[in-house]
């Protein structure tokens, strides 16, 4: 499955194990959506509760986002046929990758937080997909993921800041790392993926101070 694969590739970027596996989680029915929230949905959301001391989490793709991503393989290429699918596909996975490792180790996660990492893996996943395969440079896909963004109608003014601020942060952050380690070779791979992991792991405050840095 696409998604099982997208949380292994995040996995294996930033040297943690998956605690969960995405399709157990996973919900593609946007009106089963509608019934919990009465609302409509966008393409991708993570629900979280707490119950009982646990947490329960659904991760929501829609159905037809899996569907295309099958026809048009992101682990094969990576094109203009796939790219959107591709991002939404990686931002549910972050999220419940990320809330999961988190809570494993007793650690909060503030919303602006989880916007932030997500938006910075899906600029390290794609390059990694793309590879030598790619068409993309560092400085185009940074263009398309920060800079051609546009956000879904009807959203609140709260949500909307949110994905905004979450979107500079990680263009900040995603720009700094390019010019730091792209385009150095296998030695700034190395560097790039040691910057990363340790980026992973920090704390709240930390994070958003080194994206905003």
């Amino acid at each position: 499955m696409v998604l099982s694969r997208l949380q292994a590739l995040l996995g294996r970027i930033y040297d943690v194990e998956p605690p969960l596996d995405p399709a157990t989680f996973l919900v593609t029915d946007p009106s089963v959506v509608r019934d919990w929230h009465g609302e409509g949905a966008t393409d991708e959301a993570l629900f979280m509760r707490e119950h009982e001391g646990d947490l329960e989490v659904s991760l929501y793709v829609d159905g037809a986002v899996l569907s295309r991503l099958e026809d048009h393989d992101p682990f094969e290429q990576v094109t203009d046929a796939n790219l959107q699918d591709c991002c939404t596909a990686l931002e549910g996975v972050s999220h419940l990758l990320y809330v999961a490792w988190s809570a494993m180790r007793g650690r909060r996660v503030s919303l602006l937080e989880l916007e932030t990492q997500a938006e910075v893996d899906k600029f390290v996943a794609l390059l990694v997909l793309g590879g030598d395969r790619g068409r993309e440079s560092p400085a185009r896909l940074h263009a398309r993921l920060f800079e051609q963004v546009r956000y879904a109608d009807g959203l609140d003014h709260e949500r909307l800041l949110r994905y905004a601020d979450a979107n500079r942060l990680a263009a900040r952050y995603c720009q700094r790392l390019a010019r730091r380690w792209l385009g150095g070779g296998a030695a700034g791979h190395t560097g790039l993926f040691r910057e990363l992991r340790a980026f992973y792991r920090l704390g709240h405050g930390a994070k958003l101070a080194c994206a905003a840095a």
